[in-house]
């Protein structure tokens, strides 16, 4: 009868071990990116609080680079192309790295030797990519007309995308990462959150349930 919780804390036990090296390790990555010139590590202080997330968990290490002039999109592509270092998720001013347990200073040095690289070649000119127009939060908020499942299920067509403010949304579209909808069934669309999508795209945004993919068109409510 004890055999099994016996075996359940031994488990615990072993776990703890690695966990905690990943846990320390991801706290030197951390300490060392915030000092590279142009990156702000994400951290507990940006994260956690009122309105915000409840707890937080130091191993996706979320990196802000618009301090270096350049999009998420840009330095992600650079990494790769530079470095052959694949990102974990991007969005128009942020990278992030996943750590686990199986990481080790074998395996974070690459990644920081990459990231000193990002910023020494910071000032180089862009790749010709557009800069991506990021609204106020004030500006990302629109007016929600009706219940979204009215406008999703009810008549609507597509128009072009130059056509589509001050009409509402019969689609929802969400830039991914960070996999939160910029626009919502229901939402009276405005110039600056189809000027955010547009220049986005562009620049590598990538918007997995918009109707259109290339964002040439949007459904609107009838």
């Amino acid at each position: 009868m004890g055999g099994p919780p016996r075996i359940r804390r031994q488990e615990e036990d072993m776990a703890r071990g690695p966990h905690r090296s990943a846990l320390r390790l991801a706290a030197q990555v951390r300490a060392a990116i915030d000092e590279m010139p142009g990156l702000n590590v994400l951290g507990r202080d940006d994260l956690v609080g009122p309105g915000l997330s409840r707890d937080f968990d130091p191993l996706p290490v979320v990196i802000d680079v618009s301090g270096l002039g350049m999009s998420g999109y840009r330095a992600a592509d650079w990494l790769r192309g530079a470095h052959r270092l694949d990102m974990h998720l991007v969005d128009h001013r942020r990278i992030s790295a996943q750590l686990t347990h199986a990481d080790s200073t074998a395996t974070t040095q690459p990644l920081l030797d990459a990231l000193r690289d990002l910023a020494a070649h910071a000032a180089e000119p862009a790749d010709g990519r557009p800069v991506i127009d990021v609204p106020s939060g004030q500006d990302m908020r629109m007016e929600q007309t009706c219940r979204p499942r009215d406008a999703y299920f009810g008549p609507a067509r597509a128009v072009p995308l130059e056509q589509a403010v001050g009409r509402v949304s019969a689609e929802m579209i969400t830039p991914y990462p960070p996999g939160i909808p910029a626009v919502l069934p229901g939402e009276r669309l405005t110039e600056p959150v189809l000027r955010y999508l547009r220049t986005g795209l562009r620049a590598g945004m990538n918007l997995p349930d918009a109707s259109d993919a290339e964002l040439r068109t949007i459904r609107v409510r009838v």
